[in-house]
C-alpha cells in the first residue's frame, strides 16, 4: 500500500513558519527597526554617553535622571534594548535577503523568451508594425547587431509561428538591493561585536560585579576586573605625568569595571597650547608603551584626532585635568587670631583634617587646580576674554559629610580702582559660585589689614576695651551723662558688634525687629546702626594706629567699606578659614580613551558595501527590450517593446534611437498613425 504525503496546514491557511518568515521579512518591521535605531542614535549623539550617574543627576535632576536611567539612554549603544533592536534588524534583513535573492538572481539571468505580443503592446515603450516590408530573419539579425553594439546581452528563440529576441543590459543594478541589505546586516553584526554583550552576559551570570567605590586600583576585587581576553570595550583612564598604568576604567551604569591591558602606558609629558586669552587651542601627550612583545619601549606623541594604535588597541587623546599639583598655601582663620596665618602644603586630591574655632573636626578635600582661567569680561559695553590666573578648588566638610565647595584665585582682580582676592563658594556643585571679595591692603598685595581688623572685631577683650574707650570719650563730650546710661550704650554696642560678626547686618536688623514694635523698626534700626558703625569705626582706628596711621585718608575709608562688605558676607562663606595660594608645582594628567573594536573593520566593510549598493541602485538601471516578429505575406508583423526600472528619461531617448535603428526608419511612426496608414 502506498501513501502520499499530506500537508498538515489546512487549505487556505499558511503555516506558522510561513507567517513568521513573512513578518520578519516585512518592510514594515524593517522600517520600524531602522527608525528606532535612528532615534536612539540621535539620543546617543545629543546626550553625552557613559558619564557618572552623579553627573547626570546634577544635570537633569532626580525625576529626569531616574527616568533616563530606567530607559537606559545614558549608555544607549550598549543598552540591552538597543542590542536587541540590532539583533532583530539583522534577522529581519537576513530574512528579506533569503526570500528575495533567489528571485532576483533568476530575474537577472532570465531573458523571458516566452513573452506574448499582447503583453508587449501594453508596455509604455513600444512600437508596433502590422506590415513591415522586411523578412523576420533580416529584422532579427539587424536587431541583434543593434543591441549588441549598445552593450546588451541578446537571446533569440523560434516559437514556431513567431520569433522572439530578448535583450538585457544593466542587470548588475539589481545587485544594489542585495548589497544594501547585506550591508545593513554586516554593519549591525559589527555593532554587536563591538557592543558590551560579553560584559552583560558576565554580569548576568554573576561572574562580573560593578564597582561603585572610589578606591585605589590595587583594592578593586577580581570580580570587578575584566581580563585582556575581552574582545571589545571602550574605557578611559587619567594618567599623571611621570606615571604609568596597565588598566582602563569602563563605565557601567552607576559604577565601573577595570579592564586590564596587556601592556603599560606611561605619560612622559603633557602639553597644552593656548591662545593669548588662555583658552586651550590644542593639547598632546608624549606616551611610552611598555610591552613584553616589543624589543624596546614604543615612544609616540598623540593629540586630538591623531591616536596611537597598538596591538588592536586604539589610544585617543580625550581630555586632561590636574594630576595632583602641589600647593603652597596660607591658611587665615576667619575669626580670633585671624592675623596669624598658618602655612599649609597640600596636594590636589589630598584630604586634610582641621579643627574649627568651636572644636569641630573639619575635612578639607582639594579637588582641582587650574593654572589659567580664561573669563569673558564686559566693561563699558566691550567684551573681552582675559586670564584670571591660577585657581584651586576644595571642599570643606563637617562630621556629617555636608560640604561647602570653594574656588580661590591667586591673582587679585581690580574693580573701580580697588583690588580684591576672590573666593567662590557654593553648597551644590550644580549651582554657580557666589564670590567673596576680600580687599587687599592699600599698599601692597597682602590681606594683613583685613585679617587684623577681623581679628580685633572677633576678640571679646579687644571689643570690650574699644567699646569702653569709645563710650567714655563720647560721654565726656556731654555734661551730665549718667554712668548707667553710658554703661547701657556700651553694652548695646558690644552686643551689636558680636551680632554683626555672627550674622552681619541682616542679623542686626532681625534683632531690631524682634525687640522693637513694628511701628518703631525704622527708628530703632537707625539708632542701632549708628551705634554699631561707631564701634566698627573705633576698632578700625585702632587697627590703623597699630600701622602708625594717624590721619585717615579717603583710601582708608574705602578700604573700611570693602572690609565691612566682606565681613557681612562671611556668615554665608561656609568655612572658618580663608586659603591663599602662594606658590604651586603644576602636575597635569592626560585623559586617554582606550578602545578595542574588532568590529570596526566589519563596519567599514559594510559601509563600503552599502555605498556600492546605493551606487548600483541609483546609477545602474536594468533595461530590457523584446522584438516579437511574425512572418506575414507582405513581410513581417512586429512589436518592439522595452522597459527600464529607473532613469526613464534617458531610456525614452535610447528606446527611440533603438527603434529607428532596428526598423531601418528615420523616425518610428506612432501606433495610431501606423494603424491609419494600413490599407
Amino acid at each position: 500500500m502506498s501513501s502520499t504525503p499530506t500537508d498538515p496546514t489546512p487549505p487556505g491557511r499558511r503555516s506558522t513558519f510561513a507567517v513568521l518568515m513573512a513578518f520578519l521579512g516585512s518592510m514594515g518591521l524593517a522600517i520600524t527597526l531602522l527608525v528606532a535605531l535612528a532615534v536612539a542614535s540621535v539620543v546617543g549623539t545629543v546626550l553625552q554617553q557613559n558619564q557618572s550617574y552623579e553627573t547626570y543627576l546634577l544635570d537633569y535632576g532626580p525625576f529626569w535622571h531616574e527616568l533616563f536611567r530606567t530607559l537606559g539612554i545614558y549608555h544607549v549603544y550598549s543598552a540591552g534594548w538597543y542590542l536587541l533592536i540590532l539583533v532583530f534588524l539583522v534577522i529581519s534583513t537576513s530574512v528579506c535577503v533569503y526570500r528575495s535573492t533567489p528571485a532576483m538572481i533568476r530575474d537577472m539571468s532570465r531573458f523571458r523568451l516566452g513573452v506574448k505580443d499582447k503583453s508587449l503592446r501594453s508596455f509604455q515603450h513600444n512600437v508596433q508594425r502590422d506590415a513591415h516590408p522586411e523578412a523576420p530573419a533580416v529584422l532579427m539579425s539587424r536587431a541583434e547587431a543593434v543591441f549588441r553594439a549598445r552593450g546588451y546581452r541578446v537571446r533569440q528563440a523560434d516559437q514556431g509561428d513567431h520569433r522572439v529576441l530578448s535583450a538585457m543590459r544593466g542587470s548588475a543594478g539589481r545587485l544594489g538591493y542585495f548589497f544594501t541589505h547585506v550591508a545593513i546586516v554586516v554593519i549591525c553584526i559589527g555593532g554587536l561585536v563591538d557592543g558590551r554583550l560579553p560584559l552583560m552576559l558576565a554580569e548576568l551570570t554573576g561572574r562580573l560585579e560593578i564597582e561603585t567605590r572610589q578606591v585605589p586600583v590595587s583594592e578593586i576585587p577580581e570580580q570587578s576586573r575584566v581580563s585582556v581576553s575581552n574582545p571589545s570595550f571602550r574605557g578611559s583612564v587619567e594618567i599623571p605625568e611621570g606615571q604609568r598604568v596597565d588598566v582602563a576604567f569602563v563605565t557601567m551604569r552607576d559604577g565601573y569595571v577595570v579592564q586590564e591591558l596587556p601592556f603599560h602606558i606611561e605619560v612622559k609629558a603633557f602639553r597644552v597650547e593656548r591662545h593669548a586669552t588662555g583658552q586651550e587651542r590644542s593639547f598632546e601627550t608624549d606616551l611610552v608603551i611598555h610591552d613584553e612583545l616589543l624589543d624596546e619601549p614604543l615612544a609616540h606623541t598623540i593629540s586630538v584626532n591623531h591616536p596611537l594604535v597598538h596591538r588592536g588597541y586604539t589610544i585617543y587623546q580625550a581630555s586632561f585635568r590636574d594630576g595632583g599639583s602641589r600647593l603652597n598655601l596660607d591658611m587665615h582663620p576667619l575669626g580670633r587670631g585671624a592675623d596669624r596665618p598658618m602655612p599649609l602644603n597640600a596636594r590636589v586630591f589630598g584630604t586634610y583634617s582641621q579643627t574649627g574655632e568651636d572644636g569641630t573636626r573639619l575635612r578639607v578635600e582639594f579637588t582641582d587646580f587650574n593654572d589659567t582661567n580664561p573669563t569673558l569680561i564686559e566693561e563699558d559695553g566691550v567684551r573681552e576674554r582675559m586670564d584670571m590666573g591660577p585657581s584651586f578648588e576644595y571642599v570643606v566638610r563637617d562630621s556629617s559629610g555636608a560640604g561647602w565647595f570653594h574656588r580661590n584665585f591667586q591673582q587679585p582682580i581690580e574693580r573701580d580702582g580697588r583690588r580684591y582676592l576672590l573666593s567662590g563658594v557654593r553648597q551644590n556643585p550644580a549651582e554657580p559660585f557666589s564670590f567673596l571679595y576680600i580687599p587687599l591692603d592699600p599698599q601692597g598685595d597682602g590681606v594683613d589689614r583685613f585679617m587684623r581688623f577681623l581679628a580685633r572685631l572677633t576678640d571679646p577683650a579687644v571689643v570690650a576695651d574699644v567699646v569702653d574707650e569709645a563710650t567714655r570719650t563720647a560721654a565726656g563730650q556731654f555734661e551730665g551723662v549718667d554712668e548707667g546710661i553710658r554703661a547701657q550704650v556700651a553694652e548695646t554696642m558690644r552686643g551689636l558688634l558680636e551680632t554683626f560678626t555672627v550674622g552681619g547686618y541682616e542679623e542686626v536688623i532681625a534683632q531690631v525687629q524682634e525687640q522693637a514694635p513694628e511701628g518703631q523698626w525704622d527708628r530703632m534700626a537707625d539708632i542701632f546702626l549708628r551705634i554699631l558703625n561707631s564701634g566698627l569705626d573705633a576698632i578700625y582706628l585702632r587697627v590703623l594706629a597699630e600701622e602708625g596711621i594717624e590721619v585717615v585718608s579717603d583710601e582708608d575709608e574705602r578700604f573700611l567699606e570693602d572690609a565691612l562688605r566682606a565681613i557681612n558676607a562671611l556668615p554665608f562663606y561656609g568655612s572658618p578659614f580663608f586659603l591663599r595660594l602662594n606658590d604651586f608645582e603644576h602636575i597635569q594628567a592626560s585623559g586617554l580613551m582606550i578602545t578595542r573594536a574588532p568590529g570596526q573593520a566589519v563596519v567599514y566593510a559594510g559601509s563600503v558595501m552599502l555605498i556600492l549598493g546605493i551606487f548600483l541602485l541609483l546609477y545602474v538601471s536594468h533595461r530590457r527590450c523584446w522584438l516579437w516578429v511574425q512572418p506575414r505575406p507582405e513581410g513581417s508583423g512586429l512589436v518592439l517593446a522595452g522597459t527600464s526600472n529607473r532613469n526613464t528619461t534617458d531610456f525614452n531617448r535610447e528606446f527611440d534611437e533603438i527603434s529607428r535603428a532596428v526598423l531601418g526608419e528615420s523616425r518610428p511612426m506612432p501606433a495610431d498613425q501606423d494603424a491609419r496608414a494600413r490599407p
